[in-house]
């Protein structure tokens, strides 16, 4: 059965870490380490870790104080105005739902075959006739087919413009 841990393990590390291997150990512990499949390991993977970090170390550039000053100040602006246009976006979201709603009624008002279509539709709701329903719905959808696809686009456009709009915060 092969070992999976040593005794030595935590003393070798620390030599490595601390910057003593193998130049500044005593003789007992590097004649361990040469016979010590694991503790050679150790060293020479905490060794490659160590150099690595070292490296990383040297290649690091930290921004003047000024130019985090103001990225973080640029930040806080930015995020204040969007906090700010929240409110804006939902005044404008809700204001455009009340004017198609009044376009909708003047168009209900004004329009003479609306309002027979419409009469037609719930006199065949409140008679609980489905066929009927289904007939005067079709023959409706038929004869206005531009202004059913008119209002089925804004019925899909209007949803996905106040989620695109409301999705940039």
């Amino acid at each position: 059965m092969r070992r999976v841990e040593c005794r030595f393990e935590p003393e070798v590390l620390a030599a490595v870490l601390q910057s003593r291997w193998p130049e500044r150990v005593d003789a007992a512990l590097r004649d361990h380490v040469a016979a010590c499949e694991i503790c050679s390991d150790v060293a020479a993977i905490a060794g490659a870790f160590d150099e690595a970090e070292e490296q990383g170390r040297t290649h690091i550039s930290v921004p003047d104080a000024g130019r985090v000053w103001w990225l973080a100040q640029m930040r806080a602006r930015r995020e204040a105005v969007q906090a700010a246009n929240r409110p804006i976006t939902a005044a404008q979201v809700i204001a455009f739902a009340c004017a198609v709603g009044l376009l909708g009624a003047c168009f209900g008002a004004t329009s003479t075959w609306f309002q027979w279509a419409f009469g037609k539709v719930v006199t065949s709701v409140t008679s609980f006739d489905a066929g009927a329903l289904l007939v005067s719905a079709t023959g409706i959808v038929a004869q206005h087919a531009t202004f059913v696809l008119g209002m089925v686009a804004i019925i899909f456009l209007v949803p996905t413009a106040v989620y695109v709009a409301l999705g940039k915060d």
